[in-house]
């Protein structure tokens, strides 16, 4: 048997989606608003899962405290009031779309939990608009 345990959290960050080798005229028709020149943001809502079988032992699947501290480290503390396209390196060179931004933070979340885990980031950028990538 297995099962998912989700921790949420949240963080603010600006950003620009644009590719480098586009005109602005090109950017702006296919990315819209988002593709400001002087960067836009939005506040990011995170749910992390991560799925397993329970410790007999312990009656956990993981310690939500120690899940809590890894997204704080991994994600809360890099991201959130930064300006994505400036501040934070992997997106120096990656266009920091929501869905990339999962994808990394999926990354960063693998190297830091035991594989005998399966993870899930869903992010929210706005309450309509979310991605979920499960690796």
């Amino acid at each position: 048997m297995s099962l998912t345990v989700f921790r949420k959290a949240h963080f603010n960050a600006a950003h620009r989606l644009f590719v480098k080798e586009w005109s602005d005229e090109k950017n702006r028709e296919f990315f819209g608003k988002c593709s400001n020149p002087n960067y836009h943001g939005h506040n990011y809502e995170l749910e992390v899962g991560v799925t397993g079988k329970i410790d007999p032992e312990t009656g956990y699947l993981i310690d939500l405290d120690f899940l809590k501290t890894i997204i704080k480290e991994e994600v809360e503390d890099p991201f959130d009031h930064k300006n994505l396209n400036v501040e934070v390196e992997q997106f120096k060179s990656l266009n920091p779309t929501v869905e990339n931004i999962a994808i990394v933070i999926w990354n960063k979340l693998r190297k830091r939990l035991d594989n005998k885990f399966e993870i899930s980031v869903k992010l929210y950028e706005t309450p309509r608009n979310f991605v979920v990538y499960t690796g």
